[in-house]
C-alpha cells in the first residue's frame, strides 16, 4: 500500500472525501448509536477535531446515499436507509464577531431553505422562519426533519472579549435556537455541535431534554483519532513518516503519542489524537505543533493571569466537579471549564467518590504552545515572542555547566521587563516565580525539568547531564537569598538527588517588590 495516499486535511465534506477517495477513519458506528433515538443531542470537542466531517456523514446518512457508506460499518446494520428532510446550519464562517455578519449569515441559511420549500411569505423573526421551514418541509414530504447545526456557537466564542456584543449575540442565538423547541413535533433528530455549551443560551435552558454527549464514555472516540485507529487506518504513512525521521516505526509512534495523544472525554475512555495534527505530521512526514499554530488562545492566557491561576497547575493538578467541568458561563464562572471545552486540558484522573476530576496537558503540543503564549501575560510581547530562542539559549548554558552565565541571562531577560509592564496586582513573589517557571517549562523541550511544586520540593529543578541545579524564589520584602538557600537546607530538597552521581548545584534567587527583576542570586 502507497504512503502517498489521499489524506483528508481540511476536508470537511464527507462526500467529497469519500468522491476522490481519501483515507477515511470510520466512525459510522456512532451514527448507527446516536439515530436510534430522537432525542436531539449536543457534541462539545476543541476545534479541529473532525466536528464538521462527522455532522456532515449524518447529513449524507440521513440523505439516503447509501452508496457514499459502501464498505462501512453503518453499510452492515442500516437496513432501511430512508430519505429525510435535513436542515443544515454552517456558522464556521461567523468568525468576525459583530451582530451584522451574524444575521447575514442567518438570513442566507433561511433564504436558502426558503427557496427549497417554496416559502414565499417570510415571517418577521429568525425563530419564526426557522420554525416554518421545519414545519413546511414535513408537511411537504410526510417525514420528520433533521437539523445539523455546526459550530452553534461560533458567534459567541468570536465575541467573547466584547461583553457588550457578545449579550446581543447570545440574545438572537437564544431566539433562533428557541425554534428547536416550539418545532419539536416536527423533528427526527437535532444535533448540535460547537466547543463550549453556554448556559444562557436557550438551546440549554429550554430544551431540557437535550442529550450532551461530549463526556459520555460510549462517544469518547467520535472525533479525533485512537490508538488502533492510527495503527490499522495509516500503517504506510507511519513507515514513511519513520523513514524520513530516521527512527523506527516504534520510535516515530511514541513520539506521535509524546506530542499529540493523551485527549480524554470521559473518565477510563481510550485516549484520542488529535487528528489535525497527525494527518499534517503524516503528509509533511516531520514534526510540528500544527494544531496549536492555527490558533494563539489569546484570550484564555489573559483569563489565566487575572484568575491568578497557577500555571503549574497545569500539568495535572487543577481539580474541578464533573458538573462545574461542563457549565462555563462568562464573567461568571472560572475560565477552566473552557480551557478543558477548547481542547488545553484534558481529563487526567477522576475521583469516582467525589466525583472530581484532574486536569492537565493533553501532550507535549499543548503545554509548550500554551506556555508560549501565556508568557505574554506576564512580560512584554515583544520579549515573550523569543520565547522558544531564549529558553534554547538557557538550556545550553545549563547543559554545559554554565550557571553563572546561565544565572546572568536570566537576569538581564527580566531587568528587560518594563517595571510598569506588570500591574500592580500582580507583583508579587508568585508572580516573578510564574514567569520563571513558564521559562523552565519550555526549558523542557530541551533538557530535563521538573517544575511541578509542592510540599518538600523546591520551586524548580533541572537536570543535565553533568549536575542537578535545585531553586528557590524568594521576594526580597520576605526573605533573602540565603533564606531561600537555608530552606533548600531545612528542608531536605536536595536528599532525593543525593544517590545520583551528579553534583548537586543549590541556587537562591531573590526578587526585587520594588524594582521588578532579580535583585541578586546566590549559588552554592
Amino acid at each position: 500500500m502507497s504512503a502517498d495516499r489521499n489524506l483528508p486535511i481540511g476536508i470537511q465534506s464527507f462526500e467529497k472525501l469519500r468522491t476522490v477517495d481519501c483515507v477515511y477513519v470510520d466512525k459510522t458506528q456512532y451514527i448507527y448509536k446516536l439515530v436510534q433515538t430522537s432525542m436531539p443531542y449536543f457534541l462539545g470537542r476543541p476545534r479541529r477535531f473532525g466536528k464538521s466531517l462527522f455532522l456532515s456523514t449524518l447529513r449524507a446518512y440521513f440523505e439516503g446515499k447509501k452508496h457514499l457508506f459502501e464498505g462501512l460499518a453503518v453499510a452492515d446494520l442500516e437496513k432501511d436507509w430512508t430519505q429525510y428532510p435535513v436542515v443544515y446550519i454552517d456558522l464556521n464562517q461567523a468568525s468576525k464577531g459583530n451582530e451584522q455578519n451574524l444575521n447575514n449569515i442567518l438570513d442566507s441559511i433561511l433564504n436558502e431553505y426558503e427557496e427549497l420549500w417554496g416559502i414565499q411569505i417570510k415571517e418577521p423573526e429568525y425563530s419564526l422562519r426557522f420554525k416554518k421551514i421545519i414545519k413546511v418541509a414535513y408537511e411537504q414530504t410526510g417525514l420528520k426533519v433533521v437539523v445539523l447545526v455546526d459550530e452553534y456557537d461560533k458567534p459567541l466564542i468570536s465575541s467573547m472579549e466584547d461583553s457588550e456584543l457578545n449579550a446581543d449575540i447570545r440574545k438572537t442565538l437564544k431566539s433562533f435556537y428557541g425554534a428547536l423547541k416550539s418545532a419539536d413535533t416536527y423533528l427526527r433528530f437535532v444535533l448540535l455541535t460547537g466547543v463550549t455549551k453556554f448556559s444562557k443560551v436557550s438551546v440549554f435552558s429550554d430544551l431540557n431534554h437535550l442529550d450532551d454527549i461530549s463526556q459520555d464514555k460510549r462517544f469518547a472516540g467520535i472525533c479525533g483519532i485512537t490508538q488502533t485507529e492510527l495503527e490499522t487506518y495509516f500503517k504506510p504513512e507511519l513507515n514513511a513518516l519513520a523513514k524520513e525521521t530516521h527512527q523506527t516505526c516504534d520510535e516515530a509512534l511514541a513520539e506521535m503519542r509524546k506530542r499529540y495523544d493523551g485527549y480524554h472525554f470521559a473518565p477510563e475512555s481510550e485516549n484520542v489524537y488529535n487528528p489535525f495534527s497527525i494527518l499534517i505530521t503524516l503528509s509533511k512526514r516531520t514534526f510540528g505543533s500544527y494544531w496549536f499554530e492555527t490558533g494563539t488562545p489569546s484570550m484564555l492566557a489573559r483569563q489565566v493571569r487575572n484568575e491568578n491561576l497557577n500555571p503549574r497547575d497545569f500539568e495535572g493538578d487543577i481539580a474541578i466537579s464533573a458538573e462545574d467541568v461542563k457549565d462555563y458561563r462568562p464573567g461568571e464562572t472560572s475560565i477552566i471549564p473552557l480551557l478543558f471545552q477548547s481542547g488545553y486540558l484534558t481529563i487526567k484522573d477522576y475521583d469516582a467518590d467525589f466525583d472530581v476530576y484532574s486536569l492537565g496537558f493533553p501532550n507535549q503540543e499543548v503545554k509548550y504552545g500554551f506556555m508560549k503564549n501565556l508568557l505574554p501575560a506576564y512580560a512584554p510581547a515583544d520579549i515573550s515572542t523569543l520565547t522558544s530562542f531564549f529558553a534554547g539559549k538557557f538550556s545550553r548554558s545549563l547543559r554545559d555547566g554554565d550557571v553563572n552565565g546561565f544565572m546572568e541571562q536570566i537576569t538581564a531577560f527580566y531587568a528587560s521587563i518594563p517595571y510598569d509592564a506588570i500591574p500592580k496586582t500582580h507583583k508579587s513573589e508568585q508572580h516573578y516565580q510564574f514567569i520563571f517557571y513558564l521559562l523552565f517549562a519550555l526549558m523542557g523541550q530541551f533538557i530535563e525539568t521538573e517544575v511541578k511544586s509542592s510540599k518538600g520540593r523546591s520551586d524548580a529543578i533541572v537536570r543535565t547531564k553533568n549536575a542537578v541545579y535545585i531553586f528557590e524564589f524568594k521576594m526580597d520584602d520576605k526573605a533573602t537569598a540565603e533564606d531561600a538557600i537555608a530552606q533548600i537546607e531545612n528542608k531536605g530538597y536536595a536528599i532525593p538527588y543525593t544517590a545520583d552521581h551528579r553534583p548537586i548545584v543549590k541556587i537562591g534567587v531573590e526578587f526585587s517588590l520594588n524594582e521588578g527583576g532579580i535583585r541578586r542570586y546566590l549559588i552554592v
